[in-house]
């Protein structure tokens, strides 16, 4: 079993950067394909990005491409999440994620339900 610890988020302009972390305990993260979602206020939690094993594949959705950037170093068990220009839409509680088992295919990569530990989620607010 693997518990994830997330750091980072809180409250920045629009346009500004932030960067969350994400770091785990138990076991190693190289065994594990990672992935970061969000959860905006009364809505459901969705698919931001996914990295493979040795983080030499990674998978966007549509609406962060180009902004964010996912990476990883398995040596200090830890998973980041770049984000830059924010808008005010990316406002959200933001969680990290570990995959055990599995391809790194796109279609399966952004159901919640792929997914087996998550972090416990960190507060991202960008003001207009």
């Amino acid at each position: 079993q693997v518990q994830l610890v997330q750091s980072g988020g809180g409250l920045v302009q629009a346009g500004g950067s932030l960067r969350l972390s994400c770091a785990a305990s138990g076991r190693t993260l190289s065994s594990y394909v990672m992935g970061w979602f969000l959860q905006a206020p009364g809505k459901d939690r969705e698919f931001v990005a996914a990295i493979s094993w040795g983080g030499g594949t990674t998978y966007y959705a549509d609406s962060v491409k180009g902004r964010f950037t996912i990476s990883r170093d398995n040596a200090k068990n830890t998973v980041w999440l770049q984000m830059n220009n924010l808008k005010p839409e990316d406002t959200a509680v933001y969680y990290c994620a570990a995959r055990s088992g599995g391809g790194f295919i796109y279609a399966t990569l952004r159901r919640r339900s792929e997914y087996n530990y998550w972090g416990q989620g960190t507060q991202v607010t960008v003001s207009s």
